[in-house]
C-alpha cells in the first residue's frame, strides 16, 4: 500500500488516514506532499492524485485507490477485519460510527478558527460562540462514549479504535489553542497525545520545514 498525505504539521485529515493505516497493521509506504506550497498545483494533477482531485490522504492498495479518511478506514476495516477498527458490541459499534460520521461532517466553526498546527501552542485564543458550541458538543460525545463504553481502557470505547482516529486531530487542536477541558476529557486527550503513533506524527510534523501562512497566526 502507498499513502499520500499532506504536511504532518497541518493536515488533520492526513493524520486520520495515516493513523488508520497504522491501525490496520498492513505495511505501507508514505509520501508527504507540501499542500499549497510551491509546485502544489502541478503535483496535485499528477496521475496518483488525479482520482481524488488532489485531496489527501489518498491510499493506493495495488490498483485500488481510496481517498477520504473515513473511506480509507472502511476500506482497511474490510481488508483486515472490522474488529480492529470498530467495537464488537453492536450498541457501542453504532455509537462509534455515529461519532465518527459526525466528526466527518460537522464542527465547521472549530475547524475554521483552529486550523491544526502541531508545532504551536497559543495561550491567548478566544473562540467564537459557534466554536465554543462545537467544543461543548465534542466533549459531550466523549463523555457519553467514555461513561458507557470506555471502562476497559483510556480511549473512547476502551481500546484504540476508528473513533479515536477521527477525533485525534481535535485533541491536537484543543492542545494548540489552549482549550480548558474537564478532567475526563483532559485525561482522554493525554491518552491520545501519549499514544506512540500520535507521538510519532507530532515528532515528524515538528521537524517539517514547510511554513504555510494560512495555518499560522501572525
Amino acid at each position: 500500500m502507498k499513502l499520500i498525505i499532506g504536511n504532518k504539521k497541518y493536515s488533520s485529515w492526513s493524520m486520520r488516514g495515516w493513523l488508520a493505516c497504522k491501525q490496520s497493521g498492513v505495511s505501507f509506504k508514505e509520501e508527504t506532499v507540501s499542500l499549497y506550497g510551491k509546485g502544489w498545483k502541478k503535483r496535485k494533477n499528477q496521475v496518483d492524485l488525479i482520482p481524488s482531485a488532489g485531496k489527501v490522504p489518498t491510499l493506493w492498495d495495488n490498483e485500488t485507490v481510496v481517498w477520504d479518511s473515513l473511506a480509507i478506514i472502511d476500506w482497511l476495516a474490510n481488508k483486515v477485519g472490522n474488529d480492529r477498527f470498530w467495537p464488537k458490541d453492536p450498541i457501542a459499534n453504532a455509537m462509534a460510527r455515529s461519532l465518527s460520521a459526525e466528526m466527518h461532517s460537522s464542527f465547521q466553526a472549530l475547524r475554521s478558527e483552529c486550523p491544526m498546527n502541531v508545532s504551536q501552542c497559543y495561550d491567548d485564543f478566544v473562540p467564537s460562540e459557534d466554536c465554543k458550541e462545537d467544543a461543548l458538543r465534542i466533549i459531550s460525545l466523549w463523555a457519553e462514549a467514555r461513561s458507557r463504553f470506555g471502562g476497559s481502557g483510556p480511549y473512547l470505547f476502551g481500546t484504540f479504535s476508528a473513533a479515536d482516529i477521527m477525533y485525534a486531530p481535535i485533541v491536537s487542536r484543543f492542545k494548540t489553542y489552549g482549550f480548558t477541558l474537564p478532567g475526563f476529557a483532559a485525561a482522554y486527550s493525554d491518552a491520545i497525545l501519549q499514544h506512540h503513533w500520535v507521538e510519532e506524527w507530532y515528532e515528524a510534523g515538528q521537524k517539517e520545514k514547510w511554513i504555510l501562512e494560512r495555518f499560522e497566526r501572525v
